[in-house]
């Protein structure tokens, strides 16, 4: 049976996070060194989609993370953009009560030459869900009288501090790229700022179904991020409710001038 390139993203993504779970699994409770896990997690779940592309997308060209960047892409019709572990930090560790954390993801993203992002699947293994473009994504409530960000729960930036202080705005803390940018489609906050440097694989997926759910993505400077280009880097991102970019972008601009002021 054919399935969709939406299902396709969906169904890598998927698979991808059943290996990364059946890892932890095997280690339980036992002692175990994160720099290990991080690296076995990383090569198996990009082995898994690896392998399954080139069975179910034989001829795609693929940009991953974890694999050498063939700029054969350039040229190619369909690329497929992904980071098959988003957050290797949330995933190698567990919480104050002995948990493995949850806030980390896989990223599948289909781009093609003719319309940009096409397709593109996020999926939150440990938390059991996976968004994906091909299907209806419940409306989220509408922002509150105080905005809520997402910010980094390991390193925020002088330049996010700034947003939410001229926003007012409350920060949540929160893991791994994929997993602040569905939560700004799922409604647990408003608005997702980011301007410490990522790549190509961190965002793609995050973006599409980001804008299938009907929400707004730029560079910080209003520009529409552009995929499979020579330079990976993606320095920047907004990702927000369509009712607040105004006040986002403003909030932005402001903390934009005040770097400004600092050079």
């Amino acid at each position: 049976m054919t399935i969709t390139d939406h299902e396709l993203a969906a169904r890598l993504a998927d698979s991808a996070g059943e290996v990364l779970l059946s890892l932890r699994e095997e280690i339980g409770e036992a002692p175990y060194e994160p720099r290990e896990l991080k690296t076995q997690a990383d090569a198996a779940a990009q082995r898994r989609l690896a392998e399954l592309l080139a069975e179910l997308a034989p001829g795609d060209a693929v940009l991953s993370e974890e694999a050498r960047d063939d700029l054969a892409r350039l040229d190619a019709d369909r690329v497929w953009i992904i980071d098959p572990l988003d957050g290797t930090k949330e995933y190698s560790e567990r919480d104050d009560a002995g948990v493995w954390r949850d806030d980390w993801a896989v990223h599948v993203a289909l781009w093609t030459k003719q319309d940009g992002l096409t397709a593109g699947a996020v999926a939150l293994p440990a938390r059991g869900l996976t968004l994906h473009t091909g299907q209806q994504i419940a409306p989220r409530s509408k922002p509150g009288e105080k905005l809520r960000v997402a910010v980094s729960r390991s390193h925020p930036s002088s330049f996010v501090k700034a947003v939410l202080e001229a926003l007012d705005a409350e920060p949540v803390a929160m893991g791994s790229a994929g997993v602040k940018a569905i939560s700004v489609v799922n409604g647990t906050v408003d608005a997702y700022v980011h301007a410490g440097g990522q790549y190509q694989w961190d965002s793609a997926a995050p973006v599409a179904v980001a804008r299938h759910a009907g929400m707004f993505t730029s560079r910080i400077d209003g520009t529409p991020i552009v995929y499979n280009r020579r330079d990976l880097s993606v320095p920047d991102l907004i990702v927000c409710d369509e009712d607040v970019v105004d006040s986002v972008q403003s909030a932005v601009a402001h903390a934009l001038s005040l770097e400004g002021q600092d050079s």
